[in-house]
């Protein structure tokens, strides 16, 4: 199975972090969080990934490249005018099935650090029959705010009847569904859920789901839930396959010997933290950042520098 991981947004609502790097791309616990997506790809058997881009491609592609690091196979499609989630799919479908088999794919939002069972949701899917797809949701007390999925059991398991309506559950960002349904979807832009999904429902066709109940989800579309993610994982939230250490000191880090580090905190290969300064609780020092003062519930970013305690929560320079 191929996956293909949707990161060609604008990253408005990030505002400078937006700017700087694309969202997928923001670092946590100082990893992109689209390192978190491919490394769970990858320890359920899934190598073969499609990322399409549009703002700050050149970031992507330089620090993902091929995918090597991680086990993965990584290609790339560029958007030079935004497609949507439906239109970025089927602009991908000669990377997603390029045999014309119509072998089954996953795609997931690349902007999500999510502890889903993807070997769980593709034996669902594949035990569902004749069906458009399979949507990944989590029951949510506040399921109107992120478009309400309105969800029912019947002989066959979990299916949906209603999206954007009434209902107790959000749609996570990720669904497994066919090259041949993302081909019926318009040309040019469209929305995989409102040109797609919605009207095929209320035509009579078939639309399950995979309830998540379990592990970990967040997505990061604005810089607090951003920096709740951070300490989250800092503060070590279940995630099964992250890309590498959450918490803790790497051994190629530079810590000056009067220097005070005070837990939950993630120092990067490469960071210097200076003399007589307290660094923690809450600290996230990227790799080759240099902390110069006290800092505490702050993220500073890769090669970012640190010279006065009220640097503000996020150091990216």
């Amino acid at each position: 199975m191929r996956a293909m991981l949707l990161c060609a947004g604008l990253s408005t609502r990030l505002g400078t972090l937006g700017s700087e790097r694309p969202k997928p791309m923001l670092p946590v616990c100082g990893y992109p969080i689209l390192a978190y997506g491919i490394t769970n790809l990858v320890a359920h058997g899934i190598r073969d990934i499609v990322i399409n881009t549009h703002h700050r491609a050149d970031v992507i592609e330089r620090e993902i490249g091929d995918g090597e690091r991680y086990g993965a196979c990584v290609r790339y499609v560029h958007e030079p005018t935004i497609l949507g989630t439906g239109g970025g799919l089927k602009h991908a479908l000669p990377l997603l099935d390029p045999g014309g088999t119509d072998e089954p794919f996953l795609s997931c939002n690349g902007k999500l650090i999510f502890d889903l069972d993807v070997t769980a949701l593709v034996a669902a899917y594949r035990a569902a029959g004749d069906i458009l797809g399979m949507m990944v949701v989590r029951r949510v007390p506040d399921a109107k705010a992120w478009g309400a999925v309105q969800v029912v059991t019947d002989d066959r398991g979990p299916r949906i009847i209603d999206i954007l309506g009434d209902g107790e559950h959000m749609f996570c960002g990720v669904h497994v569904t066919r090259p041949s349904v993302m081909a019926r979807l318009p040309d040019g832009e469209s929305d995989s859920i409102r040109q797609g999904y919605l009207p095929w429902l209320r035509a009579g066709e078939r639309l399950a789901a995979y309830e998540h109940t379990d592990g970990y989800f967040a997505e990061h579309s604005t810089p607090e839930r951003y920096l709740e993610s951070n300490w989250a994982l800092l503060d070590g939230a279940r995630l099964r396959h992250p890309p590498g250490p959450l918490a803790g000191v790497d051994p190629a880090a530079h810590i000056h010997d009067s220097a005070t580090l005070v837990g939950p905190l993630r120092i990067g290969a490469g960071a210097l933290i200076g003399a007589d300064i307290t660094v923690g609780p809450n600290a996230i020092v990227g790799e080759g950042a240099e902390v110069h003062a006290s800092i505490r519930d702050t993220v500073v970013w890769a090669g970012a520098t640190v010279t006065a305690s009220d640097a503000g929560p996020i150091v990216i320079a």
